[in-house]
């Protein structure tokens, strides 16, 4: 079977980095199902974490009804929740309590908004799976969240909290993870003014960067995105794989290859060093599904392919390597820099 994993769509993206809303990108990916059996939708497909669901359905509703569309009765979507649209299983997960395994299936019916996403999927038959799922024997997807709780602070950005010891002996549920409490700034954006939100937007987008004690305020800005964009790449790769890693071992997860989103940097990419993208005797081995948002702050100038130019994809067929790829690469950068107000 043929798959292609996408995540970290952030539909209904407050301030509109979310490229699917554009014709252009969204054409794209529909030539690209074309030629596939199964999409995944890996989280954070809607942008749920700024008080402004009902306008995030109303940007997300058209773009997934064409998704749908394309991909027809005979097809399938997977559906993975992401920490920015947990609303969409949190309230039964909670319930499910400590049944909750690394792959259970969800009704699509388990919260309203839920139940949304699948009709406008339709005709495509959707299942849903939280918090991963089983792509083939040896390949295992997640949207990655669980990560957070290893790092300081609690974000896909952060550093580690201490040395990550892979030992059978500290195991862990999926409900551990769940009870675990995360700041977020989202819903703060969701109430400010538009000049305030893109200040505190900015300031979530470089939280990754912002850690790193090597980085300094005058570097956070975009005409310095490629630097910045390294910066974050080294830290993903010290930091959030192998907190991610920790993840899977504490889970359970005997798997060749894991799949996430959560970071927005796809990879690993030719130029991408193989021995920073797995765990302990070279399995797993680790592959990001990169984002569709466009990031003024890390592509700014920039041209593709780059690690978090919008359009990332996973691309994966039983019995081969996951493959990293970029839908959007002969998109340029006049393009989407135009269509989210950059100055040029």
């Amino acid at each position: 079977m043929r798959t292609l994993v996408i995540s970290d769509l952030h539909l209904g993206s407050r301030l509109g980095h979310d490229v699917l809303r554009h014709q252009d990108a969204l054409s794209h990916l529909l030539a690209a199902i074309d030629g596939i059996e199964r999409l995944v939708l890996l989280g954070d497909i809607l942008e749920l974490l700024q008080g402004r669901a009902r306008a995030a359905a109303a940007i997300a509703a058209p773009v997934l009804r064409e998704i749908g569309r394309r991909l027809g009765p005979e097809r399938e979507v997977l559906v993975v929740a992401g920490n920015h649209d947990r609303p969409l299983v949190r309230r039964w997960v909670r319930e499910l309590g400590p049944a909750l395994t690394p792959q259970t299936l969800v009704p699509a019916n388990a919260t309203p908004a839920l139940a949304a996403l699948v009709e406008w999927l339709a005709p495509a038959r959707v299942s849903i799976s939280y918090p991963g799922a089983w792509l083939s024997e040896r390949v295992w997807a997640t949207h990655g969240h669980y990560l957070d709780h290893h790092l300081i602070p609690v974000s896909g950005y952060g550093i580690t909290r201490s040395r990550l010891r892979l030992s059978s002996a500290d195991a862990a549920s999926p409900a551990e993870y769940e009870l675990a409490r995360r700041p977020t700034v989202g819903r703060a954006a969701g109430s400010l003014p538009r000049p305030l939100a893109v200040l505190l937007d900015d300031a979530a987008e470089l939280a990754r960067a912002a850690t790193m004690p090597t980085l300094k305020r005058r570097l956070l800005r975009p005409p310095l995105s490629p630097l910045t964009a390294m910066l974050l790449g080294f830290q993903m790769q010290r930091a959030s794989i192998p907190a991610l890693l920790r993840v899977v071992q504490r889970l359970g997860i005997d798997a060749d290859w894991v799949v996430f989103g959560h970071v927005h940097r796809l990879g690993p990419l030719a130029a991408d060093d193989s021995a920073q993208w797995q765990g302990p005797g070279a399995r797993p081995r680790i592959a990001n599904s990169g984002s569709w948002l466009y990031e003024p702050l890390l592509v700014h100038r920039a041209n593709a392919p780059h690690p978090y130019w919008p359009g990332g994809a996973v691309v994966h067929e039983d019995g081969a390597d996951p493959q990293a790829i970029g839908l959007l690469d002969d998109l340029d950068r006049e393009t989407l820099a135009h269509r989210h107000g950059e100055a040029r």
